[in-house]
């Protein structure tokens, strides 16, 4: 639960990361709900209810939005085959109504290593690290 956990923690703790990169993540965590109950039960824990708790991307981004804290910068990457393509455009059309800084980018791909492993060099291009003089 990668791209999951690091919009999480990015826009949980808004002070302390500076950006965040989802590739295919399952943004949607709400929608989870049918996936396999022990499986769901390691994701949440035993939260009676995702939805609108600090579990929940889009009740975070909400709160963020109206809020005065710095709101880190975030990317987010999905194969227009993968499972969880549906999800990610839900959480791609909530952040843009909401005017948080959201790169997007989708193509061709699967959710499987192939389509990470070339998503990643994107990533690193965009992450918004200071310039090293010894590079």
């Amino acid at each position: 639960m990668g791209g999951y956990g690091a919009f999480k923690l990015a826009l949980s703790h808004p002070d302390r990361y500076a950006a965040a990169a989802s590739l295919s993540g399952a943004l949607d965590i709400t929608v989870m709900k049918t996936m396999n109950e022990k499986e769901y039960r390691g994701i949440v824990g035993n939260t009676a209810e995702v939805e609108g708790s600090g579990l929940d991307l889009f009740f975070l981004a909400d709160g963020l939005a109206a809020g005065k804290e710095k709101v880190p910068l975030l990317y987010q990457c999905c194969g227009t085959e993968d499972f969880l393509y549906e999800d990610n455009q839900r959480f791609l059309n909530h952040a843009r109504k909401l005017g948080l800084p959201l790169t997007y980018e989708e193509g061709p791909g699967n959710h499987e290593w192939g389509y990470w492993d070339a998503r990643i060099q994107d990533v690193l291009r965009w992450l918004p690290l200071p310039e090293q003089a010894s590079l």
